[in-house]
Formats: structure tokens, C-alpha cells, sequence
């Protein structure tokens, strides 16, 4: 089981998101109590409004080198466990990026 899955050309992640954090990161894998495996990202906007959303959109563009608005929150716009939608994201550089950047352990 991974963090991601592949839906046609694009990718689909599974994110646990924590808004108000003291720094903005990716890394680490969280598991479920059925045992599905989520990326845990950290942002340090709030979760009102959208902000906490538009900022983990912008953090994985960023770090991924992916347009913002190829990343859509497909489920959880206001929970904590989101799936998002990266479209084109099946490509093997943005698999590859995003690979790389949660390691071995998103790869049970």
C-alpha cells in the first residue's frame, strides 16, 4: 500500500494535513486505523477559509515543481485526511519528485 495512486494520467495522494504549524513540511507517513498510509504535510496557514488548502496546494507545487492549478483537493476540503488530484501527475517526473521526497516509507 502507498500514499498514492495512479487514476489514468493523473495521480491521486492521500494527505494528512496539519494547518497552524510552526514550519511548513513534507515527510513521514501517518497510517489509518484500517491501516491506509497518508503523507502528513505540515502548513503554517490556519484552516479558515480555504487558507490551510491553498497552502498545502502551493507547498507541494513548489516542492514538486507541478502547476498549482493542476492540483485540485478531490475529497476532505475541510478535514484533516484529504485525496487530491494531481493532474498530469502520473508522469514519471512528478512520480519520481514525489518519490524521492517521501522515501522508502510511503512505499509499504
Amino acid at each position: 500500500m502507498t500514499v498514492w495512486s495512479r487514476d489514468g494520467d493523473d495521480l491521486l495522494l492521500r494527505v494528512r494535513l496539519t494547518p497552524g504549524a510552526a514550519r511548513e513540511e513534507i515527510g513521514g507517513v501517518w497510517t489509518d486505523e484500517k491501516g491506509a498510509l497518508w503523507l502528513s504535510v505540515r502548513v503554517r496557514a490556519v484552516a479558515e477559509k480555504g487558507k490551510a488548502n491553498a497552502a498545502l496546494i502551493a507547498l507541494l507545487g513548489k516542492r514538486l515543481d507541478w502547476p498549482k492549478s493542476a492540483i485540485l483537493v478531490e475529497s476532505g476540503d475541510t478535514n484533516r485526511l484529504k485525496r487530491l488530484r494531481m493532474k498530469g501527475g502520473g508522469e514519471a517526473a512528478a512520480f519520481e519528485r514525489l518519490s524521492a521526497m517521501i522515501g522508502e516509507q510511503g512505499q509499504a
